[in-house]
């Protein structure tokens, strides 16, 4: 278990190494109106990873904006699974690769985290072959901080109408402010001061902060 400073404080430290099994190629950032069919979309996914994962998976959460009803997102399922051991990629690795989700990110200097591509999308170098909904599934492990900032985020977004509003309008605001040669990470910059004052909130509510 994580401790509550790890979980409330932020880091910047730079990537020890190019993180990219696949390289990303430039897109536009698609948002979208939220749909009611995404947390649907995530419990099928959800039941597809336990059934390959077993109980190689501690937990499976639907995660980020397609996780709050009423707010803006890009048309991306986020799933974060909790593994024992995230290095230990022959454990889960092939099972996740074989069912159609690529392996497109490792960095083991930032809490062993793996992210795993599902469904088609345009700006896929490798399409991913399962044929579900785009998705973006975060392996993390028991130790990591990342899984419960995620699920006290959005838990407060849930529930705080105020915040709720605010992020949206700061997402809309940040990919009407996109460039031709933008990443995700330069939409994701431009809403990171916003985010911070909202965890702020959140890890107050939550009971990490007094």
């Amino acid at each position: 278990m994580p401790s509550t400073r790890q979980i409330t404080e932020f880091s910047d430290e730079p990537a020890a190494g190019n993180p990219w099994v696949v390289e990303p190629m430039p897109a536009t950032i698609e948002l979208v109106e939220y749909d009611p069919v995404w947390p649907t979309q995530a419990r099928q996914i959800g039941d597809r990873l336990s059934e390959l994962l077993g109980l190689r998976a501690i937990r499976i959460d639907h995660v980020g904006s397609t996780a709050v009803e009423g707010l803006p997102a890009k048309p991306v399922i986020d799933i974060d699974v909790t593994v024992a051991d995230p290095a230990d990629e022959a454990g889960y690795v092939s099972r996740l690769q074989e069912a159609g989700f690529v392996l497109t990110v490792r960095e083991p200097w930032w809490h062993e985290h793996r992210l795993f591509r599902g469904g088609r999308r345009s700006d896929d170098r490798v399409a991913p072959t399962d044929g579900g909904p785009a998705t973006n599934i975060h392996v993390f492990g028991p130790d990591s901080p990342e899984p419960i900032k995620h699920l006290v985020f959005r838990n407060w977004l849930r529930s705080s109408a105020s915040d709720r509003k605010l992020y949206a309008d700061t997402k809309r605001a940040a990919a009407a402010a996109q460039r031709d040669d933008d990443a995700v990470m330069d939409y994701n910059a431009r809403k990171q001061t916003v985010i911070l004052d909202i965890y702020e909130r959140a890890f107050r509510a939550s009971g990490f902060l007094s």
